[in-house]
């Protein structure tokens, strides 16, 4: 693994003078998959050493440690879902699976040395600030005290059950992707596989050829376009290795690339009508039946819902031991599931590939601010922070991944390493003034958010359809609306003069 220190603009990440004003803070970071990991890993190399990555699981890595179903993969290149500083030149394949980053993400954390700044098995309950800094309680009952918390479990941690009729009453075996039950053999077993999005897109090829059928039920078709997903040869990844910045020159390349299709996101730009068309003509190459083929054709238009990859999703889709359902689903029985239509699917074994429930609708714990002000309350009317990290009334508290910092084009990576050095930059501010708390301004954070919600009208993503990218009233709170380009430049170091600094 190529490991680097990571990027340093204006030489804020290794500066000691970040330690100004007394004894280093304490800095209590929430989860270590990839966020919190690289969180760590930024303020290790700044000079923080009283740093706490409290994980609630025994082992890192996240989503990747927590969805071990069959298929399970990343669908942006692994060159560009890694970190920018710690280059892996042995991926096997364009997109990596999930037990392969899950890997990587334990060499990262022994490569940078972070294992002793690991607490497992430690799950936080509540987050409560008052005048000395914020009280972290556990599930156990321990009370740990921060001066800075950043929050990194996540946007998408919560399995989605689905709210379905008699589902507690079936009898065969039920669990969600999320929870893959590997010692159940699906052999010959008739199996209702519930959703069509990006899980089941990935499970189906895997479960079809051993299960005796495999029934999808689908409620909203996706756009699918090929993966094109190929294994990285021997000399390819010797050539990483030995010729001096041939990966990184090749990880620019695949980040540009990605970044050039996101003008398709915006409405009535060109871009989108080639999309259209490359859309349509891999779905009609890839099914020849036109019945199965109008039932796979999307209502909406491309981007407004996640565009899914999938080199054999439709291939495994028109297996003779393969049934697709678009009728809605009235109730689970006992032994099968009832369509709307009074159709009965016999069923011994049912699989809820039904995604997360998103950031902020159902936040994993209490978090309460100055004055006891909750999150919860804060967020009634919408899920909302400024540059998608910091929330007006939480001092010193921050979020990795937080709203409006997801993409439907490029790698979130990109965004956690933004996010991660802006909240640096905002801990060394407090340092190097002798402070105690950085808060960001009401005003500007609602300013912020009027402007990211004003370009999000602009986008394809509020032409009319409903996705897990919005909230009840429509609202968008979990995409980016512009470039990451963008973010990158709006994120190398905070505008203090949004924040109040005491």
């Amino acid at each position: 693994m190529d490991m680097k220190s990571p990027p340093q603009p204006g030489g804020a990440l290794k500066t000691k003078s970040a330690q100004a004003g007394g004894n280093s803070p304490r800095i209590a970071v929430i989860g270590a998959g990839l966020s919190g990991l690289c969180m760590g890993i930024f303020l290790k190399q700044a000079g923080f050493e009283d740093v706490t990555l409290y994980e609630k699981a025994n082992e890192v890595g996240g989503t990747w440690r927590e969805n071990t179903y069959p298929g399970v993969a990343c669908d942006v290149p692994s060159q560009v879902y890694s970190f920018s500083f710690a280059l892996n030149p042995n991926w096997s394949k364009t997109f990596a699976g999930g037990d392969e980053i899950w890997a990587y993400t334990k060499r990262v954390v022994e490569a940078f040395d972070l294992a002793r700044h690991i607490r497992f098995n430690t799950e936080i309950e509540t987050l409560a600030y008052d005048d000395t800094g914020w009280t972290l309680r556990t599930t156990t009952g321990e009370q740990i005290h921060a001066d800075f918390v950043i929050a990194g479990m996540g946007g998408l941690h919560t399995p989605n059950i689905p709210d379905i009729l008699g589902l507690e009453d079936f009898a065969g075996t039920t669990f969600h992707s999320a929870e893959w039950n590997h010692t159940h053999d699906l052999t010959g077993r008739r199996i209702g596989l519930i959703g069509s999005a990006a899980s089941a897109v990935q499970i189906l090829p895997r479960i079809q050829p051993q299960a005796g059928h495999v029934t999808l039920f689908q409620r909203t078709a996706n756009w699918i376009l090929p993966r094109g997903d190929t294994p990285n040869a021997a000399w390819v990844k010797s050539a990483f290795k030995t010729v001096p910045g041939l990966q990184r020159l090749v990880r620019g390349g695949l980040y540009l690339n990605l970044e050039s299709r996101f003008p398709a996101f915006k409405k009535g730009h060109p871009m989108r009508k080639m999309a259209r068309r490359w859309l349509d003509t891999h779905l009609e190459k890839s099914v020849k039946d036109p019945a199965l083929r109008a039932a796979l054709t999307p209502d909406y238009p491309p981007g407004c819902k996640r565009i899914l990859l999938s080199d054999d999703f439709y291939p495994a889709l028109q297996q003779p031991n393969v049934t697709l359902e678009t009728t809605p689903i009235a109730a689970i029985e006992p032994e099968g599931i009832r369509m709307a239509n009074g159709t009965r699917h016999a069923v011994d074994t049912l699989i809820l590939a039904t995604g997360f429930h998103p950031f902020g609708l159902e936040p994993p714990f209490a978090i309460h601010g100055r004055d006891g002000q909750s999150i919860f309350e804060t967020w009634a009317d919408g899920v909302s922070a400024h540059r998608s990290v910091a929330v007006a009334g939480f001092p010193n508290l921050f979020f990795l991944m937080g709203p409006n910092s997801g993409l439907g084009h490029n790698s979130v990576i990109v965004m956690i390493e933004a996010q991660a050095r802006y909240i640096l930059h905002c801990i060394q501010a407090v340092k190097a003034r002798d402070a105690r708390s950085i808060e960001v301004r009401s005003e500007a954070s609602d300013r912020f958010n009027e402007d990211v919600q004003a370009s999000l009208s602009d986008t394809i993503w509020d032409s009319g359809c409903k996705s897990w990218y919005k909230d009840e009233k429509g609202r968008n709170y979990t995409l980016w609306p512009h470039s990451t380009l963008r973010f990158r430049r709006e994120m190398r170091s905070p505008d203090l003069a949004e924040y109040t600094i005491a």
